[in-house]
């Protein structure tokens, strides 16, 4: 007899009982995907439901929240990230692609969390062999770390049972199955069941569990979109692995900010801390050269100096080539086409290159005006002083707008050595500069490219 299927969107995670080209809730095209439903014993207890408590409605007030919830990971770069440290009785999905460092970063936090809590480590990819010769190398020997090499979700659920962690972290969560279903691990119903698991494991018992996910060639973690909708923090870890630095950001946290990011270098001995990126950003950048600008930016409550770097030159097709990387495409193509019209500049028949340099992915419009100095620069061959960083926002009409945090964008120019700095013109009193700072006032971005370009 054949198994009933049903029908799961990717993009939604919604079930139809029925396959289309397109989903009738999202809209989204070839987003079904066939999941196998095995009809379960009513006598034998769910992996779902069977091994937790049963949960009844009690009033707000009687919530208790005066303990302690978070938690101190080790290190600060990841606690800035997850909103102050970790949170008892949350799921966090750590994503990113194959061999980032993913399994590092969360093997190397257990020596410090071993201190004072216990911590299974369940691993689905590797032995217990390759985890202690991994965690020799990055010198985790900690008596509350256990280890298990298991992939089925009933196993694993009996050891929390045993052991009573107060930490679980899953490596990975594509690697885990439900004995209750037909599918294949990693498929769309072995996730969402897995993971759904999890989560009232933690919500039900106060662990936390931290689960590993792969990003594949689509970009979403372990396939399945639904999966970010189930966890409480969603982390990504970015970087090329043929580079040194990775850059961890949250792409949700209902713990704390979605703004914040954490820089490690990766290190013979696991990843080391980065407590300075704007150094890490700006090291090794060229003198003297025309293309180049300095913003700087706000991640978080981090003000961050970042390196723009453009190239325009002229076309020879009739569609000239545009390319972006780091800055949104389109607000690039914008500015592009201010820069034209209000500053004079005819840039529409150029090839056009930008890039932020340390792989760092900018969103905020405080830049615009280091990018539009940095086309007009590459534009005119004429170099902006490299003593100089913009700041400011750029309009339709070509004028400067205010930016947030401004005093303490401008400290964190002063600390690095910049002597003057291009700001909007300010309308509500002086600003005060830091000391040895040079405060450069521009109304517009033509006004800003005759105090910086004037040859």
């Amino acid at each position: 007899m054949k198994a009933k299927t049903t029908y799961f969107c990717t993009e939604c995670g919604n079930e139809f009982p029925k396959w289309s080209g397109q989903c009738a809730v999202c809209g989204a095209w070839n987003s079904l995907v066939e999941q196998a439903v095995e009809k379960k014993d009513s006598r034998k207890p769910s992996v779902s439901s069977g091994k937790l408590p049963k949960k009844v409605p009690v009033t707000l007030k009687e919530v208790d929240v005066t303990e302690e919830l978070r938690f101190d990971t080790g290190l600060g770069e990841l606690d800035r990230v997850l909103g102050g440290g970790g949170v008892r009785g949350s799921l966090v999905l750590v994503g990113g692609a194959p061999g980032i460092g993913k399994s590092t970063l969360l093997l190397q936090i257990c020596q410090h969390i071993g201190e004072k809590y216990r911590i299974l480590y369940v691993t689905g990819e590797e032995s217990e062999r390759q985890l202690k010769m991994r965690a020799q190398r990055l010198g985790v020997n900690s008596p509350n770390l256990l280890v298990l090499s298991e992939t089925n979700i009933t196993d694993i659920l009996e050891a929390v049972d045993e052991s009573a962690p107060e930490i679980l972290i899953i490596d990975s969560i594509q690697t885990l199955y439900s004995p209750d279903l037909t599918s294949a691990p990693g498929s769309v119903g072995q996730v969402k069941d897995c993971t759904m698991t999890l989560m009232q494991l933690a919500k039900s018992s106060g662990i936390t569990v931290f689960v590993i996910g792969h990003v594949n060639k689509e970009g979403a973690i372990a396939g399945p979109k639904v999966l970010e909708h189930m966890v409480d923090c969603v982390l990504y870890f970015e970087g090329e692995q043929s580079a040194n630095y990775r850059i961890l950001r949250a792409a949700k946290n209902r713990f704390g900010s979605t703004n914040e990011i954490g820089v490690f270098e990766m290190a013979q001995r696991g990843l080391v801390e980065v407590p300075n990126p704007s150094e890490l950003l700006l090291s090794g950048r060229p003198k003297n050269t025309p293309g180049t600008c300095v913003a700087c930016i706000m991640e978080g409550s981090r003000p961050v100096l970042a390196e723009i770097q453009a190239l325009l030159t002229p076309s020879s097709f009739n569609v000239p080539r545009r390319t972006s990387n780091g800055l949104d495409y389109n607000r690039a193509m914008l500015l592009m086409a201010v820069l034209e019209k209000r500053g004079g500049l005819r840039v529409g028949g150029a090839d056009s290159y930008v890039n932020v340099i340390g792989g760092l992915y900018i969103n905020e419009p405080a830049a615009d005006l280091a990018a539009m100095l940095a086309m007009a620069s590459s534009y005119r061959d004429i170099p902006i002083p490299d003593d100089l960083v913009a700041i400011g926002e750029v309009g339709l009409t070509g004028e400067l707008r205010q930016v947030t945090q401004l005093e303490q964008r401008l400290s964190e120019i002063a600390r690095h050595g910049f002597k003057s700095a291009i700001i909007p013109k300010q309308h509500k009193g002086k600003l005060a500069a830091p000391t040895g700072l040079k405060l450069w006032e521009a109304a517009s971005i033509r006004d800003a490219m005759e105090l910086i370009l004037a040859k």
